[in-house]
């Protein structure tokens, strides 16, 4: 018998720490390591070209950035929920995403998955924090959900066969759209079988971006029913090349073979069945198959040499093994969009499972007759024909059913949304009990056309942008708090001049002035005015702190901010006037050591900041692809950059 039930895990994990207490009026830091450069942008496929070029996120907002935590780890103990029937027991944590953490093969006691033996979050999601290892979900835009660290809702739902099924569902606030993903495990299955469904409740067609990601050991073969594969670096191209064996003679079904980061989409022919396996030297190992919706297929790999090392220690602990990923998705790759009509939705099957092909044959260097083997071994395991009829009976028996048991609370977003929109959603309830003091005033403002202030003194609340909140907004009262989010709402619209205004009107009247004056130092920044910019945010950090040294969340991330400005300007000796107020405890934090070693570099004390490297910091929310430290350690010296700031994940 199949059982569902919560369950404990405990791990060493680093606290996720406070959210970025600034609204993120800017595209993601690392969107330049997804980038695409125009001439190879120019040379493709034309409905590839139109789908990464569909929609790109010019901000984070709504959503807040994560970087509050840190990397000291303690044992911790973690909600999770156990699937299992006599086969299978499948680990989920629900309040991170709903990760699946293990994927254990009772019969066999192996571990189906890269399981990583600590929680520590870097810097990869589009908002912050992420960790790796296990099977995620990623749902949004190019990149690491938002979602990566944020709790689900979780619910026992009775499955198609009768048994009970894990549901997990949430509002996506970047594409302001939900979705669900229920998994089961039918009595006697060696497959987890995982039905996903994405709804657009709007009138407006909406972009949408899936990929399921599973972490597997990095010492397997991988292999994918394709003969060529989009091939794409950190150096921005994207080029067709022929797999397993390419131009230069190396076989990448290895991710071994590979020296620095990189995907690999595999070009699937139509009408091929849609899998992807890792596996060991003997021939076993993890299996991944999907209804056709679930197009794409990837290789993700860290590379040998020093950056991909580096950072597969900074994601888990030293001296572990290392991981790959293999990945599923609704494009080809994972910088193109989908397009979803309004009232429309898309949905699919996914099953992973244990697999066991002879080694002789799938290791071997035949590719054709590697892929056929692997093949032959899925279809007696799982025939495709079960996947698409698990699939039918999903959808038409189990997709809508309600939830039973809660099981776990995710946020409060989805349910503002439902009572705005009065959307019908069967199966994925968002109950106004779930709203929270984040929501309070916009519902008020829903139902009064009124925008309640903050308490005297305090900072606004979290901001709301879709067109029908900022069209409320433009109709409330004005003052400078609804002035303040009506400007968010008009930036995240690409109507800048008119949110500059915004803010502009609003900090006339402002008794609290530091959130206008940030949204505005913002806007210089972005629009080629780093000496007014610097001027902002030093005065953003002024009203804030007051006089004398300040604390917090908040004084931290204003002070960097203005610190970075006015180095940006040339002001290093304003920076140093504002370093001394900055809260202690963070200029002893990593991202500020970096920082203070800037600083003394642009006063002239190169021997200084040589000092602040030798004795050693770490920037716990340094961003995948960036390549600050080398370019920071260059202007001290021509010496190698020491492997503990290796994080470099292309040629130099």
């Amino acid at each position: 018998m199949t059982t569902v039930r919560r369950a404990v895990l405990t791990l060493p994990a680093a606290p996720l720490g406070p959210d970025n207490p600034l609204p993120a009026l800017r595209a993601p830091a690392g969107a330049g390591a997804h980038a695409v450069d125009a001439p190879t942008l120019a040379a493709l496929p034309r409905d590839m070209a139109r789908g990464i070029g569909r929609a790109p996120l010019r901000s984070l907002l709504p959503a807040p950035v994560r970087d509050g935590y840190g990397r000291e780890r303690t044992p911790t103990d973690l909600d999770a929920i156990v699937i299992e029937n006599d086969r299978l027991r499948a680990t989920v944590l629900p309040g991170l995403g709903g990760r699946i953490h293990s994927l254990h093969h009772k019969p066999t006691g192996r571990e189906l998955l890269y399981r990583n033996p600590v929680f520590q979050p870097a810097a990869f999601a589009l908002n912050g924090a992420w960790f790796s290892g296990g099977i995620e979900w990623n749902i949004g835009a190019t990149g690491h959900s938002t979602l990566s660290c944020s709790p689900l809702h979780a619910a026992v739902v009775r499955a198609p066969d009768g048994g009970p099924m894990l549901r997990l569902w949430e509002w996506e606030r970047l594409r302001d759209l939900p979705f669900q993903v229920d998994l089961w495990l039918p009595d006697g299955s060696d497959f987890l079988y995982v039905g996903v469904r994405i709804r657009n409740p709007h009138e407006r067609t909406a972009p949408v971006y899936w990929w399921s990601n599973t972490a597997v050991p990095e010492d397997r073969r991988i292999l994918a029913p394709a003969d060529a594969a989009w091939h794409h670096g950190y150096e921005r191209g994207l080029r067709r090349l022929p797999v397993p064996v390419t131009e230069d003679g190396t076989d990448r079904s290895y991710p071994l073979n590979g020296t620095h980061a990189a995907d690999w989409f595999y070009d699937l022919p139509e009408g091929q069945r849609r899998w992807i396996a890792a596996l060991d030297r003997d021939g076993t190992g993890l299996v991944q198959t999907s209804t056709d919706p679930l197009r794409g297929r990837k290789l993700f790999l860290w590379g040998t040499g020093r950056g991909g090392r580096r950072w597969q220690e900074w994601l888990t602990e030293p001296g572990t093994p290392g991981y790959a990923e293999i990945q599923a998705g609704l494009a080809r790759t994972q910088l193109e969009h989908l397009e979803l009509a309004g009232g429309a939705e898309f949905s699919w099957l996914e099953a992973y499972g244990p697999l066991a092909a002879d080694p002789a044959t799938v290791l071997g260097e035949d590719w054709a007759a590697a892929r056929a083997d692997a093949e032959r071994s899925l279809a007696d395991a799982l025939p495709r024909a079960a996947v698409d009829a698990a699939y039918t009976a999903w959808r038409e028996d189990a997709a809508d059913a309600e939830p039973r048991e809660v099981l776990a609370v995710g946020s409060g977003w989805g349910a503002l949304e439902v009572l705005r929109g009065r959307y019908e959603l069967p199966g994925t309830p968002f109950p106004e009990s779930t709203l929270g003091p984040e929501q309070e005033p916009w519902r008020e403002l829903l139902h009064t056309g009124v925008l309640p202030p903050p308490a005297p003194g305090a900072a606004p609340g979290a901001p709301l942008v879709s067109a029908p909140w900022r069209d409320m907004l433009e109709t409330a009262p004005a003052d400078p708090s609804t002035e303040y989010h009506l400007g968010i709402a008009q930036w995240h619209a690409g109507d800048r001049a008119q949110a500059v205004r915004s803010w502009e009107r609003g900090l006339k009247e402002a008794g609290v002035r530091w959130p206008l004056l940030y949204c505005l130092a913002v806007a210089d920044r972005e629009d080629g005015h780093p000496d007014r910019a610097a001027e902002r945010f030093t005065e953003a950090f002024t009203d804030h702190a007051g006089g004398g040294r300040t604390h917090g969340v908040r004084a931290a991330a204003l002070g960097r901010e203005a610190v970075e400005a006015l180095l940006a300007a040339g002001r290093p000796g304003q920076a140093r006037a504002l370093w001394g107020r900055l809260p202690e405890r963070a200029v002893r934090t990593g991202a500020f050591r970096l920082l203070e070693a800037r600083l003394l570099l642009a006063e002239g004390g190169k021997d200084e900041a040589r000092s602040v490297f030798d004795t050693g910091f770490e920037v716990a929310d340094l961003r995948e692809g960036a390549e600050i430290l080398g370019e920071v350690w260059a202007r001290l010296t021509d010496e190698p950059l020491p492997y503990a700031y290796e994080f470099r994940m292309r040629p130099s």
